[in-house]
């Protein structure tokens, strides 16, 4: 009996190293494999979404094939979700997240975060050109659409005093703002621009307050995965100097943001 247990404690002792292992691979095991597993969006448009064959494609799509062309290695987009992509990451199906993932204190307990932060948004609200609304302050007491579990929902009723309706995911709460349930969509910014490219949204709708509560995004790696963080880092550093990023938010249609631009002058003549 004391061999079978002993047999069953190796047995689940090599599957918790194994599962670190691979949660924690490094450069050289990427090489090595030939192909780096980036975990992205495929939702959130110009971000990463789904193109009409099916591919997804988009900012950070770009920023995962640049780092997979420096590693030398082929380049494979895991699409995740926000309830799921740490624990992809955690789990080893992905070397590493570029996926709209807010810088979050909770966020850093579990994950490594890159430095310097590759990007931040800010938080907006898209109304109906008809609505009038040219403060924040004339929110006060309107239902406002919004998606559940966004950490600036409290922020944002708090400041300003609408009645949040929330839903699950984005598409949701924008077809219950068709539907005259609320007066506006409250989200990050980015997104809400991705969405006035597209001819159902641009006709009737806009973005006319100016954006409130910065939120800054960060690339992640599993924890202690110094060598993949190393990379990423420099990486990063790399495409501020060049403009990569503004370079690649034109290419998509989005203004670039002052975080872009400001550390793309900060590092330009580094």
């Amino acid at each position: 009996m004391r061999d079978i247990v002993r047999s069953m404690m190796t047995g689940i002792a090599a599957l918790l190293m194994l599962g670190s292992a691979q949660a924690a691979d490094g450069v050289d095991a990427i090489k090595q494999r030939g192909t780096l597993n980036v975990g992205v969006k495929a939702d959130y448009k110009p971000f990463g979404f789904r193109d009409p064959t099916g591919n997804v494609v988009g900012i950070e799509p770009d920023l995962a094939a640049d780092i997979a062309k420096r590693l030398g290695v082929k380049l494979e987009l895991v699409p995740v979700a926000a309830s799921n992509r740490i624990e992809f990451l955690q789990q080893g199906k992905v070397d590493l997240l570029i996926a709209t993932m807010s810088d979050r204190p909770e966020r850093r307990r579990v994950v490594q975060a890159i430095e310097p932060l590759y990007y931040s948004d800010y938080v907006n609200i898209l109304l109906n050109k008809k609505s009038g609304i040219k403060d924040w302050a004339e929110l006060k007491g309107k239902p406002v659409c919004a998606t559940s579990g966004a950490w600036y929902n409290k922020d944002v009723a708090k400041s300003y005093g609408p009645e949040i309706v929330a839903f699950d995911g984005s598409e949701k709460p924008l077809f219950a703002m068709k539907q005259g349930n609320c007066i506006g969509y409250v989200y990050d910014q980015t997104f809400l621009q991705g969405k006035l490219l597209e001819d159902e949204w641009r006709a009737d709708y806009d973005l006319p307050l100016k954006g409130i509560l910065p939120s800054p995004w960060m690339i992640a790696v599993a924890l202690d995965n110094a060598s993949l963080q190393k990379l990423l880092e420099d990486t990063t550093k790399d495409w501020m100097k060049t403009g990569f990023i503004v370079a690649a938010e034109k290419k998509w249609g989005i203004t670039p943001t002052e975080y872009s631009l400001l550390m793309h002058e900060q590092y330009k003549d580094k």
